[in-house]
């Protein structure tokens, strides 16, 4: 049977490197997969730019096209950057769930993904992410949530390797994301690599800026082998759901 599953993110690239691979497997397996994103990331490390949101845009269109969504939204809610002091993290929660409730209904989702209660690595637009989409999917009834995030462990493990063929800093991750004995679901998606990759290079803008080296140029410098190591499995926590034992 064929379901309809809508990712929620909060920012353009956040789709590819997170639930790529998962978005690739359901829309080839015949579901139907809905892209929402609420902000255009206009505050990203490429902030030279004046024009960064409109390309941003331009790039999750391209990355969802290659993932096979059938339908691509904006909320349209200002990129708060990582202070957090204005934009989507200061929204009024209800008020954007709401919205993203109305978009639900209609579409009559079967699945909700949103993030980690601490936004995964503590952005505050993921976090906003997880308060706004745990209140949506209860206004609109949705009867499954999954929490996007990554088994700590198993990344550690993975940066460490693809550090063999670039280096990068792994302190941001040490304590990020979610323990693996609270980890739910664990999607294999090793044959949808190449789309993952397809999708996370879209975001060219993502790839430069900054004082150190890009998490997604480091990971697409990845030879096929590596790349399906670290980013070939996809984690979730479902709401309301113990782990089986």
């Amino acid at each position: 049977m064929s379901r309809t599953c809508v990712f929620f993110h909060a920012h353009p690239d956040d789709e590819a490197l997170l639930t790529g691979g998962t978005m690739a497997r359901l829309a080839r397996e015949g579901h139907r997969v809905v892209l929402v994103v609420a902000t255009a990331g206009e505050r990203g490390l490429s902030a030279a730019r004046t024009d960064l949101g409109a390309v941003r845009t331009r790039e999750a269109h391209e990355s969802a096209r290659v993932l096979g969504c059938a339908r691509v939204e904006f909320l349209g809610y200002r990129d708060s950057g990582l202070d957090g002091r204005r934009g989507f993290a200061r929204a009024d929660v209800a008020e954007a769930a709401e919205r993203l409730a109305e978009l639900l209904h209609e579409e009559r989702a079967d699945l909700l993904t949103t993030y980690d209660p601490a936004g995964g690595y503590g952005h505050p637009d993921h976090v906003q992410v997880h308060r706004v989409g745990a209140l949506a999917a209860e206004l609109a009834g949705t009867p499954r949530v999954w929490e996007a995030t990554v088994d700590r462990t198993s990344l550690l493990r993975g940066l460490r390797v693809a550090r063999l063929a670039r280096r990068f800093d792994l302190d941001p991750f040490r304590h990020a994301f979610t323990a693996r004995d609270e980890i739910t679901h664990s999607v294999d998606v090793r044959r949808y690599a190449h789309v993952k990759r397809a999708a996370m290079a879209a975001h060219a803008t993502q790839t430069t800026g900054g004082e150190s080296t890009r998490t997604l140029a480091a990971l697409l410098t990845l030879p096929s082998p590596l790349f399906k190591l670290v980013l070939g499995t996809e984690w979730y926590v479902e709401r309301k759901r113990l782990r089986a034992r």
